[in-house]
């Protein structure tokens, strides 16, 4: 089988990267997508990859593995839409776009949305697999821990909080929390890591980076790969991003202000800006939301074995016995034309 990585933005690297890692291990071809936009951020610049959309067709790949809304319809391959987030209350999570073949699930409650929209479109299958970013969890939880020890002993600290909101200007929290952290960040018991979205806005970004310039124990973190610091962190604060799932699954904390989700009592949502600190000193304390961290992880990802990128490429491979590569797919024209201009 050859499959093409398809990237669209660099938090795909670290969904991606699993599959690979499989692909690699069955002896078959891949090549990665990156758009020269975010070339210069790519971390694995030893694999295989192209920014050429050409080289793409060249390729000929037999499937396409996309974390992202849009493929372009006339690559040849089995267009498979794995996800870049667990977020189901973002607008559009559930959008069917017409570019997809397989949908391939994190846990039951996005399954059986999509096994719903598939009975209304009829022009795609669902198999529920599990997310790869995820399969390092069962790797080696403890894997940062020595780093985290390092953390903690430089700052004489005792806990690490990871602020990370989403970018959406609708949703975030970064602007109304500025003066909270940095009030946060008084308490010397306290490390804060700052976390943000590779689309956020970039005057947010220049704010907090200055925050952290003036405050020791404030730590503003680049690396696109958040995984490594939801496992150093000992509590989250957020609003309504994918990130929050993410954490709940580590059984640890979270603290989101003005969430969209019909989740959120299953973890301390607030509308109130201004209660971060006593947010914050209740839920370290206390963890008055441990018991429902369980009912979040059955219904969004139950898997802890490691192996969703292998299911993911297994589950390709076998649609692909069955049912063989598809030719094409019906498109409308606008949806034609907005792949035209997003890849030329």
């Amino acid at each position: 089988m050859r499959a093409i990585l398809f990237c669209q933005n660099n938090y795909a690297f670290g969904i991606l990267n699993p599959i690979k890692e499989v692909l690699i291990d069955k002896g078959y071809e891949y090549l990665w997508f990156i758009p020269e936009k975010i070339s210069s951020s790519f971390p694995y610049k030893f694999d295989n990859y192209t920014t050429s959309i050409t080289r793409l067709k060249q390729f000929s790949s037999d499937a396409i593995f996309v974390p992202g809304n849009e493929v372009p319809y006339y690559l040849r391959g089995l267009k498979v839409q794995i996800f870049h987030g667990l977020a189901g209350e973002k607008k559009g999570h559930f959008r069917i776009r017409r570019y997809f073949d397989l949908y391939l699930t994190q846990g039951p409650y996005f399954t059986k949305k999509f096994n719903e929209l598939k009975d209304i479109h009829r022009d795609f299958d669902v198999i529920e697999t599990g997310w790869p970013k995820l399969d390092v969890y069962a790797e080696d939880k403890t894997r940062y821990k020595k780093e985290k020890d390092e953390i903690l002993k430089r700052y004489v600290a005792k806990t690490i909080i990871l602020y990370a909101p989403t970018f959406s200007p609708k949703l975030t929290s970064a602007p109304f929390l500025i003066n909270q952290i940095t009030e946060l960040a008084k308490n010397s018991d306290y490390v804060i890591l700052l976390k943000f979205h590779p689309l956020m806005d970039n005057k947010l970004i220049k704010i907090y980076n200055d925050l952290a310039n003036l405050h020791e124990n404030i730590i503003f973190q680049p690396e696109n790969n958040i995984i490594k610091f939801l496992l150093i962190a000992d509590i989250l604060i957020s609003d309504t991003s994918s990130v929050i799932y993410e954490f709940l699954l580590l059984d640890k904390p979270v603290i989101t202000f003005r969430n969209i989700s019909d989740f959120k009592k299953y973890w301390h949502d607030s509308d109130d800006y201004n209660n971060l600190i006593g947010l914050v000193e209740a839920n370290i304390r206390k963890d008055p939301f441990a018991k429902n961290r369980k009912i979040i992880n059955g219904l969004f990802h139950p898997y802890n074995d490691g192996q969703s990128a292998l299911r993911m490429v297994e589950s390709t491979e076998n649609y692909i016995k069955a049912n063989g590569v598809p030719t094409k797919r019906k498109l409308s024209f606008l949806r034609r034309l907005k792949i035209h201009k997003i890849f030329r």
